[in-house]
């Protein structure tokens, strides 16, 4: 009976340990190190997904692919999620390209662009009701669904005004440095912001409907690796 009794102790105490052990094997694949290399890897892929916004009209089917690629969540569909926070005032400049007449109305719309558990991006929306359909304005106004997914019948064209990394992993001049770029041992910090875009989307016809302010945070980078 105390055979079985320490079995069963054993069997317990080994049980835990194994939950610990991929607890912290689990806690411990979506940070990065504090090296070199990690920095290195964050900054390309953080390039990468930089590029594949530039190089796509639709940036929520773009989060949908990386989000897919990279395992953030099954299955890996993004969601617009609406935030009620008021009448954002449009900047200037891009009421400017948006060619905004006195007399024509303007709505405004803050999304999370989530998948899964990560709000992979804070979009602003500034758009023209007038040169949507009906049905369009409605979907918007009564649903989350993402506005790339809406408008796309307007085979819409989308023109980036500016990319700007908000956070780069690596400091500036390190190339040129002597010592290490990093701390020895250490989880590199990565900030709630990362990328931001400035966009424009024309219709196929070239007109302009809609002005984005578009801010990914680092939960793009929050995926399981294998980095040392």
């Amino acid at each position: 009976m105390i055979r079985c009794l320490h079995s069963g102790i054993l069997v317990v105490v080994l049980s835990a340990l194994g939950c610990a052990a991929t607890s912290a094997r689990e806690s411990t694949t979506v940070s990065w190190p504090d090296s070199t290399l990690g920095r290195t890897q964050t900054l390309a892929l953080l390039q990468t997904l930089n590029a594949d916004l530039l190089s796509h009209d639709s940036a929520t089917l773009t989060l949908e692919r990386w989000c897919g690629e990279h395992h953030l969540a099954s299955p890996a569909k993004v969601l617009a999620l609406r935030v009620h926070d008021g009448n954002k005032r449009m900047p200037p400049e891009l009421r400017h390209q948006l060619g905004v007449r006195d007399d024509e109305p303007v709505k405004y719309r803050h999304v999370q662009l989530r998948c899964g558990e990560h709000v992979l991006s804070n979009a602003d929306n500034w758009y023209l009701p007038g040169r949507l359909t009906a049905a369009m304005n409605q979907q918007l106004d009564q649903s989350d669904a993402p506005f790339g997914k809406v408008v796309q019948p307007l085979h819409f064209r989308r023109h980036t005004l500016s990319a700007q990394l908000l956070w780069s992993p690596l400091p500036e001049g390190w190339e040129m440095r002597d010592g290490p770029t990093s701390k020895a041992d250490g989880v590199l910090q990565i900030p709630g912001d990362v990328l931001q875009h400035r966009a424009v989307l024309r219709t196929g016809d070239n007109q302009p409907f809609s002005v984005l302010i578009e801010t990914y945070t680092g939960e793009v980078l929050r995926f399981k690796h294998d980095i040392k």
